[in-house]
């Protein structure tokens, strides 16, 4: 198996549940994480990755870490100095149309989106709202591209879009898709030849339904044209995810991979779980597992079955664990605090 891994976490892209998957895998195989300096959640974002930010990096000693997966803006030869050169890249991609609509509703309090009601309000006169020199930009425009390290205000024409995507193809060996999560698990575990347990998981900070709305044709299409480059990125690598699949796997294998991790989940979810999944923040009753609300967005979360065995227990609670409780648990456990 793999151990040595650089996940660049894009927002609001299921990236939450990978994070847990890492985090889960690196704690079974006491691999060591690049922790943001002071055991903080994000890599100094919304500034590009610098290897200074990590807890515990020296430029006089040649320590590595084996998992870089916080939240950081990507530049590559600063995170060449933290991992080894044998770490495996990748990422996860989503559909910038539902991208844009989920941070609009959970960054709310961006400068671009604080005085509109509605999406299309901001997408009928985007540049009323929208500063490019705002330090809370990305939010509002082609996030991804920022997240990768481009400028989202970026030229559009063909050339420069595809020098970014060979730039991206370049630093990373794949990339998921968020709406075809399950296949990209299989895909996944595949690279990086690890077990199916190590890439079941349950559905982490997503948002509760009531705060969802469908979007009308004619937004769908100004979002499209507003986040070009993000447009460009995803129907890119949402090509050469599925020609590597082809390639790699066959459409049959995955069929059945797909399957089994299906199986194995609602396994799992009857395992570990009251009742049939998540549920809303209000009806969380360990405080330890209720996920950070954010923005206007309602968080789920999850119960766990009582009177489980203390390795169920464990297994199950690793699970439903969200980001920020995990992260400094680790962060604790890596960098245990001096003995009063």
């Amino acid at each position: 198996p793999k151990t040595d891994i650089v996940f660049l976490k894009v927002h609001k892209s299921a990236s939450s549940t990978v994070m847990n998957i890492l985090f889960r895998f690196g704690e079974t195989h006491n691999l060591t994480f690049a922790f943001p300096q002071g055991g903080g959640f994000q890599l100094y974002y919304p500034y590009h990755f610098l290897a200074r930010f990590v807890q515990g990096f020296s430029p006089r000693s040649p320590r590595r870490f084996n998992i870089l997966c916080h939240h950081m803006r990507f530049l590559q030869p600063e995170v060449q100095k933290v991992v080894p050169s044998s770490a495996v890249y990748f990422s996860i991609l989503r559909n910038p149309v539902q991208l844009m609509e989920s941070s609009f509703v959970y960054y709310k309090g961006a400068s671009a989106f604080s005085r509109v009601r509605s999406l299309e309000e901001f997408l009928s006169q985007p540049y009323r709202y929208y500063n490019p020199a705002s330090g809370d930009r990305h939010y509002a425009r082609n996030l991804m591209t920022f997240d990768f390290g481009f400028n989202p205000d970026g030229d559009v024409s063909p050339e420069r879009v595809q020098l970014m995507l060979k730039a991206i193809e370049a630093s990373f060996d794949f990339l998921l898709i968020s709406e075809y999560f399950d296949e990209s698990m299989v895909l996944l575990k595949e690279m990086l030849c690890w077990d199916l347990d190590s890439v079941v998981s349950f559905p982490l900070n997503t948002r509760d339904s009531s705060t969802k709305s469908p979007l009308p044709d004619s937004v769908v299409e100004k979002l499209k044209a507003w986040n070009r480059l993000d447009w460009e990125i995803y129907t890119h690598f949402n090509r050469t995810f599925w020609a590597r699949i082809e390639r790699d796997i066959g459409r049959e294998r995955m069929g059945r991979e797909v399957k089994a991790l299906r199986e194995r989940q609602a396994e799992l979810a009857r395992t570990c779980l009251q009742g049939t999944g998540s549920v809303a923040p209000k009806d969380i009753q360990d405080s330890s597992l209720r996920p950070l609300q954010h923005g206007g967005a309602r968080i789920l979360g999850y119960n766990l079955k009582q009177g489980l065995d203390e390795e169920l227990e464990r297994t199950c609670r690793r699970l439903v664990t969200p980001e920020l409780q995990y992260s400094s648990l680790l962060y604790k456990k890596q960098f245990p605090p001096p003995p009063p």
